[in-house]
Formats: structure tokens, sequence, C-alpha cells
């Protein structure tokens, strides 16, 4: 049924649509109105079966999600940014424990300085705990992409982390198209858990593992993580036969295979390369764009084919690894070491600057005509950058960099003259 509604709330109902048991939350913006749509489900009487439990902080969200997953309950959770950080040990130790939780992540940024914008830090900074990491680019995927981590999670039993960017997404009200409980009954069994909890069958979960057989147990999560490549495929394909979309899998070409220059990024920005690269292309440019929806498991080999005639990618990502450069460049690097390509990594969109058709197009123009650096910062104020290192260098006393940098761009009023 089609709706106008915002991404939480598409989301919060196709949760609801799985059938979740028990659903612990605590508040951060900007996934909050995800977890009280379903709370009001819940008290209304149209989730039925269901705990929702208020606690008192994020770390104790994820720690009751590893008991209630323990004890055989189909398990979610939501949080963002400095929230996950907070529960950061709980989502190790659900991964490691093969729980298979899912859990929404409304990308937004770490501070500090302090930002509740969006982009993809959040998400990177757990990029090795051992979850499943998807990517949505859209709130029809991002409903749609929810109801798919349920049976992949219980599949493999591990849990699924389902990124939608914030506000950009959470907040947006689009057209979804919601589905029918029967259908979500269809492509979504009953639960089943691998391992349960149970008095009348005693055993342990979580026992200490010393040296003797700690790789044997990280190599599973590893294995288990590579599983997970093809059964990611087959349930997209399950999904579009139900339901009709195509929605989820490892990748998606917009005409990358056949295309010199490649946009390769993840989330919400695709929407916009989309409008760019359709102009392009009517233009007679040889532009596409390859979205990544799976983050971890990574689809190197996937990627490595789509990008085999490609000359030059251009890796868009919003976030990156202070010291280092582009995460995601990185990876595509590694995946498409054999290839013969040329590789930009493109940073934008931090802290949930606008990305723009403008600006992206001036990215390609530079790619066409040979000259984008390895490493570009999108829209950077060189200016300002230059000022505020200038001043370190020159006084002793020069005060912290984010306020100097606020009350040079006249965000802020001055507190000091110079």
């Amino acid at each position: 049924m089609l709706q106008q509604i915002s991404g939480s709330i598409a989301v919060a109902e196709a949760v609801a649509l799985c059938r979740p048991e028990v659903v612990p939350c605590y508040p951060i913006t900007p996934q909050t109105h995800i977890v009280e749509h379903i709370s009001t489900l819940v008290k209304s009487g149209q989730l039925k079966n269901c705990t929702y439990e208020n606690v008192e902080s994020e770390f104790a969200s994820m720690s009751l999600c590893i008991g209630a997953s323990a004890a055989g309950s189909r398990t979610y959770t939501a949080t963002a940014s400095q929230g996950l950080l907070f529960m950061m040990e709980a989502v190790y130790n659900a991964s490691g424990l093969s729980l298979p939780i899912v859990m929404t992540l409304g990308n937004r940024a770490i501070g500090a300085p302090i930002n509740i914008w969006n982009d993809h830090s959040d998400a990177m900074s757990v990029r090795d705990a051992g979850w499943i990491q998807l990517f949505v680019e859209s709130n029809q995927q991002a409903l749609d992409v929810h109801i798919q981590a349920f049976k992949l999670a219980e599949a493999l039993s591990l849990p699924v982390m389902v990124n939608m960017d914030g506000f950009i997404l959470t907040h947006a009200i689009t057209r979804v198209d919601m589905p029918t409980q029967e259908q979500v009954d269809q492509f979504l069994p009953p639960f089943v858990p691998r391992q349960k909890l149970d008095t009348e069958a005693p055993l342990s979960i979580g026992a200490m593992v010393g040296p003797d057989a700690f790789t044997e147990v990280r190599y599973l999560a590893h294995h288990k993580q590579k599983e997970a490549l093809g059964i990611i495929e087959k349930q997209a394909e399950e999904f579009q036969a139900i339901f009709g979309r195509d929605s989820g899998g490892l990748i998606k070409s917009y005409n990358a295979e056949d295309a010199d220059i490649v946009f390769v990024a993840m989330g919400s920005v695709v929407g916009t390369m989309q409008e760019l690269v359709e102009e392009l292309r009517e233009e007679g440019h040889s532009v596409g764009i390859l979205s990544v929806r799976s983050f971890r498991p990574f689809p190197a080999n996937a990627i490595n084919k789509a990008l085999a005639n490609t000359k030059h990618a251009i890796i868009f990502e919003k976030s990156f690894a202070v010291g280092m450069g582009g995460v995601l460049a990185s990876e595509i690097h590694m995946a498409t070491v054999a290839n013969d390509l040329k590789i930009s990594s493109v940073i934008g969109g931090l802290g949930g600057r606008t990305i723009t058709k403008k600006s992206l197009g001036k990215i390609i123009e530079c790619a066409m005509q040979g000259e984008l650096d390895t490493e570009v910062f999108l829209d950077l104020e060189g200016t300002t950058v230059v000022r505020e290192l200038k001043r370190q260098q020159e006084e002793q006393c020069s005060g912290p960099a984010a306020e100097n940098i606020l009350r040079d761009m006249g965000v802020v009023s001055a507190s000091k003259t110079h």
C-alpha cells in the first residue's frame, strides 16, 4: 500500500511487520522517531507479543538485546553516532556471541566538535566489529532492507546493522510502498534460534576462550561473513520475487559496466549522483555509478567485476580515517589491485554539508581532464584552513580550532579580535 511518510516511520512500520519480540531503546537524534513510533505500535496493540523497554543508556539497550536474543527472542534496536560509541563494548559482544540482532544506525557524525548531522563516521567506527553492515539509498530501500535484515541475521546467526542517512532519509517524507503482513510472513519465517538459553537444556553462552582456540573462533566469524555474500544476493532475489522490487543485494550498477569514469558510493548520495550522471550520459559522456549496498561483508569480487572496464573510479565517501584517508577507497583499491584502474578518493558531506550536483559535476570535469587528485576534500574552504594553521604557528595560545573557524566564518560572534 502506498503511503506518504517519513523514513523513520517507514522503518518502524517495517520492523513491526517482522514481529519483533523484544525492543529495548534509548533515544538519540536522528533515530528517535523510529523507536518512538514502535512504542506507539506496541501500546496501541498493533504490534502484539512485543516487550518494549525504555532503558537508561545505549549500553543498556544493546546489553538487553544480547540477553533477549540469547534467550531466543527476535530482537531489534536503533541508535546513532555517540550512542553507538557508548554501546561499543556490547556491540562487539553481540557479534562475538553470534546473536541475530537487527539494529538501525541513523548515520550521524561523531564529535568532537559536536555535530548532529549526517555522515558515515559512526558506521566506519564499527567496521571491524563483526556485524553485517548494509547501506540504503532511499526510504523505500530502507523499509525493504530491514525486512531482509531479519531473515539474514537469523539465517547466519549474526547481527545486522542497517545504515540509513540521518535526516536526509530518516526525516524525509516520501512515498513508499508498504507491504502487507502476509507478504512479510511469506518472506520471513518464524524465528528459530541457533542457540538459546534454556533451563531444560542448559548450556553456556560467552565462555572465556584462551589462546588455544581464539584464532579458530575468530576465523569462523570471518567465514560466516564470507558466507553472507551469497545469502545476501539470494535473499534479494527472493524478496524481489515476492514484493516485485529490486532492493538489497551486494552492489547496484547504474551504467557502471560500460563507463570510463564511475562514481562508487554508499547511501543517499547515490540519488544525487543519478541525476547528474543521467544528464552527462545524455551529453555523450561515459560516466556511471556503482552503489555499494553491503559494506560488511565487503563484496570485493563483485566490485572487481563491475569495475573491470572502468578507467577511473571516483570513490565518494562521507567519512575518512584521520591520518590515512578514505576508508572505502582503500578497500576498493584492495579489491581491484589487479586492474589497471585509477582511483581517486573524494571525501564530502562531512557533518551534513550539502552535496550538490554542481560540486559533483566539477569533480567529473576534473576527472575528464585528467586533473583529479588521488585525494580530494569536496568544497573544502582552503583559506579558512590556512588561516587557522597560520594562527596556530604564530600564537602560543591560539585557542580551540573549532571555535576559531566558526568565528572566522562568521557563524558565531567574535569573543576576541585579531
